[in-house]
This record gives C-alpha cells, sequence and structure tokens, in this order.
C-alpha cells in the first residue's frame, strides 16, 4: 500500500484576548510609574487650581452672595451678560484689549526668532553667551520690579530718557501720564521682558536640526544666509506656528498686574481692558456675579480666537496644537 505524502496543516487561529489594551496599558504604567509619580504633582495643581475653580463660573449667572454662598444664591440667568453687552464700557474695554493684546502679538512675537536665528550664526561662544544672559536676565524680574524700573526711567523729574531728552535742548515728557505712548511702553516693556525667555525654545529647536543638511548645502555652493532662509526657518517652523497659536490663544488674556502698575486716571480710556474692569468690579466693589460674567466673557473669546488660530494654521501650514 502506498502511503500519501499529503500533511495536514493544522490551522491555528489567534484568539485575541480580549483586555489586551487593557493589560498592555498596565505594563506602561508599571514600566514607567516613576516618571508618573514625578507628573502627581502637576496633574494635582491643575486639578485644584485649574479645574476646581471652573465650579464658581455658576456665580455668573446668579446675584451671588456671600452669605446664602453659591448654590444658595438666586438664579438670574444671563442678566450679567446683558448688562455688560449694553454699557458704555464694553466697546472701550474690547477696543483697548483688543489693541494692546495684537500689538503686542505683532511685535513681541518676531524678536525672540530674530534673536535666535542671529545667535545661530554667532561663533565665538563667549560673546553668544554673554548677550544670550543679558536678554536672558529680565526673565528673573517680576512685573513689579520691571513696572517701577519703567515709570523711573521715564519720570520726568530724574528718569534717564528724560535727562537726555532735556540735554538735546527739547522739553521734557511725562510718558505714564499721555494716553498716545501708553501703549508703546506697555509693548516695549513686553518686548524686553520676553525677548531673551523666549528666544530659548527657537535656540532649542535649532539645536535639533541635522548638521549633515548644512553640510550638504554648503557643498553645494550656499552661504549662510540662504542656509538660514532654506534650512533653519523651515527646520523650526513648527515651533514657530506652534508658539504663535498659543499667543493668539492669549491675545485678549492680558495679565492686570503691568496694566495696573502703569496706568494713569488720564490713560484709562486707552488702558483699561478686560482685567482690570474685572479686578476693579469684582475685588474693589465686590460685585463678584458681575465680574465673572465679564471674565467668562473674555474666556470665551480668548478660547474662540485660539480655535480658529489652530484652523488657519493647519490649512496654512499643516501643523497645529490638535
Amino acid at each position: 500500500m502506498q502511503q500519501s505524502n499529503t500533511q495536514t496543516v493544522p490551522t491555528t487561529t489567534k484568539k485575541q484576548k480580549p483586555n489586551s489594551r487593557l493589560s498592555g496599558t498596565l505594563a506602561h504604567i508599571k514600566r514607567d510609574r516613576q516618571l508618573l509619580i514625578l507628573f502627581i504633582p502637576c496633574i494635582l495643581f491643575y486639578i485644584i487650581f485649574r479645574y476646581g475653580p471652573l465650579y464658581g463660573l455658576i456665580i455668573a449667572f446668579k446675584d451671588y452672595s456671600v452669605f446664602q454662598g453659591i448654590l444658595g444664591s438666586k438664579w438670574v440667568g444671563l442678566k450679567h451678560f446683558i448688562n455688560f453687552f449694553s454699557s458704555d464700557d464694553f466697546w472701550l474695554l474690547f477696543k483697548n484689549t483688543f489693541l494692546l493684546g495684537f500689538y503686542a502679538l505683532i511685535f513681541t512675537f518676531p524678536f525672540p526668532i530674530l534673536l535666535a536665528l542671529l545667535l545661530n550664526e554667532v561663533r565665538v561662544k563667549w560673546f553668544k553667551k554673554v548677550i544670550q544672559t543679558i536678554t536672558y536676565l529680565p526673565a528673573f524680574l517680576s512685573v513689579v520690579v520691571i513696572s517701577s524700573m519703567l515709570i523711573d526711567i521715564l519720570s520726568p523729574g530724574s528718569g534717564l530718557i528724560n535727562k537726555i531728552i532735556a540735554s538735546l535742548g527739547f522739553e521734557k515728557i511725562y510718558f505714564i501720564g499721555m494716553p498716545e505712548w501708553f501703549r508703546t511702553i506697555y509693548v516695549s516693556s513686553d518686548i524686553w521682558a520676553l525677548l531673551g525667555y523666549e528666544a530659548i525654545i527657537y535656540l532649542a529647536a535649532i539645536s535639533g536640526i541635522n548638521p549633515t543638511l548644512y553640510e550638504a548645502a554648503r557643498v553645494d555652493g550656499s552661504n549662510r544666509w540662504r542656509n538660514m532662509w532654506n534650512i533653519t526657518i523651515p527646520s523650526i517652523m513648527p515651533t514657530i506656528l506652534t508658539m504663535f497659536i498659543l499667543k493668539t490663544g492669549s491675545m485678549i488674556r492680558i495679565g492686570y498686574e503691568k496694566v495696573l502698575l502703569l496706568y494713569t486716571p488720564s490713560t484709562y480710556k486707552v488702558a483699561d481692558v478686560f482685567s482690570t474692569y474685572v479686578y476693579r468690579k469684582g475685588m474693589l466693589q465686590t460685585n463678584y456675579s458681575y465680574a465673572a460674567a465679564v471674565g467668562m466673557f473674555e474666556a470665551l473669546i480668548a478660547m474662540t480666537m485660539l480655535l480658529i488660530a489652530n484652523k488657519i494654521s493647519r490649512r496654512l501650514g499643516g501643523k497645529g496644537l490638535w
């Protein structure tokens, strides 16, 4: 009898475990448990100081009373929003906040990029470190110190700028008290304070560029200007777009500290912004519900601008925050 050479090959079917994804997640958690433990304080910070206060937004829809509490206060719906939109302050605040944020964006955003590109071309290491140190020093100063320095430098009596103006034969200028100078002073101080700090981000992005790209460009006869324009800038463009989106989202969210320290009654008409208005209504006049409504509106505008900037960035450059 002939034995057939055909052999039946057993078919094996892979049985997918229903909890394979869960087990993989647990394996990652076990592997990175030390890093996750270090991340716990950051998570707690955001839960307590970022997400926790969202509960207090309810008072924007109530006539909040300290004695009755958040839940016990009377519900009034959109009353405070309607009062704010119909008030004479609304358009003035919107105009001041938008212009101040817009000027700060278009003037402060390019300078750190230019500084990082220029420092990348410096070959003398000690000179590069000195420039970095000088430009980064303002990041260690508080807003109060920076504002005090500005007031002293621009003082009409003993300020350095006015002394130079007087020595040239011109009349001294009271910069802080003149409405036409407020936005210039505010934006200039932002450039000085943030220049070195934000340039570090772009320098870090530049350091991640593959050096072989520059070597190949030099072989082809490219000079430094062409290398910067054709290699450096396109390579750090994702970082530039990300920073631009974040800057656009915070354009409306102007901090009240510097404005409060720099403005005077004569500059209210150009310096008063949403955040200072919220401070006056909430902290000084104890109108907490009205102040919460204004602050909520400001946050919604900032979120809308962030979404629009992210969408435009994805359309133009193909990159976005999400």
